[in-house]
C-alpha cells in the first residue's frame, strides 16, 4: 500500500495527485531555480513547457518572458489542475495555457520518441532544454535508488541525453552540471 501511495508521483492525479504535485514543487525547487538560470530567457519568448507537474517552473518562466506567452502539456491531471490554478492570472491574460498531453499520447511511447516528437514541433533553431537530477554512473549509483525503482523512473546523464538529443535531430547540445546531482542539457532545432 506504502508503495502503491507513492506511485501517483509518477502521474499525479486526484487530491493525493495535488498534494504529491505541491511536494514536487517544493522537493524539486533548487533544481528549478538552478537550471532556467542557464536559459537566457527575452521577454518576448514563446515557452513550451512540457510535464514539470506543479507550474511553479511556468510561473517562473512568466516572470522572465513577461512580453511572451509560456504553454505547456503535462500529461497529469493533477499536474494541469495546479499549473492552471498557480497561473490563473497569465492564462487569462493570454499569456499562457496548459493542456492535458505529453509523450504517452504518441503512438510509440517512450523517451526517445518523446524528444523525437519535441523536435518534430520546435521551430528550427528553437532551443530545448532539460534540467533534472542525473545518476552518477562513474560511482555506479543513481541518487534515490529507492524511489527510482518504486516509480519506476528512467535517470540519464549528460551522455545519454546528448545521444539521445543527437539521435532526434538536436544539435549544438551543452550541458551544466551542480555537483553530480542536477544537470541541464540544451539542444537546438537542426534548421
Amino acid at each position: 500500500m506504502f508503495e502503491r501511495f507513492f506511485q501517483n508521483t509518477g502521474k499525479p492525479h486526484g487530491l493525493g495527485g495535488r498534494f504529491f504535485a505541491a511536494v514536487m514543487n517544493i522537493g524539486h525547487s533548487r533544481a528549478s531555480r538552478w537550471g532556467p538560470r542557464h536559459l537566457d530567457i527575452k521577454s518576448g519568448d514563446s515557452i513550451l513547457d512540457i510535464g514539470r507537474g506543479g507550474g511553479i517552473n511556468r510561473a517562473r518562466m512568466l516572470k522572465r518572458a513577461y512580453e511572451g506567452r509560456v504553454r505547456g502539456l503535462d500529461y497529469s491531471d493533477a499536474g494541469v489542475e495546479m499549473t492552471a490554478s498557480l497561473n490563473r492570472k497569465a492564462i487569462a491574460a493570454g499569456r499562457s495555457g496548459v493542456r492535458l498531453g505529453g509523450a504517452p499520447v504518441i503512438p510509440r511511447p517512450g523517451f526517445a520518441n518523446g524528444l523525437r516528437e519535441v523536435r518534430r514541433v520546435r521551430k528550427p533553431g528553437g532551443l530545448f532544454f532539460i534540467c533534472n537530477e542525473m545518476n552518477k554512473p562513474e560511482r555506479g549509483e543513481t541518487p534515490g535508488q529507492y524511489w527510482i525503482k518504486t516509480l519506476g523512473l528512467a535517470m540519464y546523464g549528460p551522455v545519454e541525453l546528448r545521444k539521445y538529443l543527437t539521435e532526434a535531430g538536436f544539435a549544438g547540445i551543452h550541458g551544466a552540471a551542480e555537483g553530480a546531482g542536477r544537470m541541464c542539457v540544451s539542444a537546438r532545432a537542426e534548421k
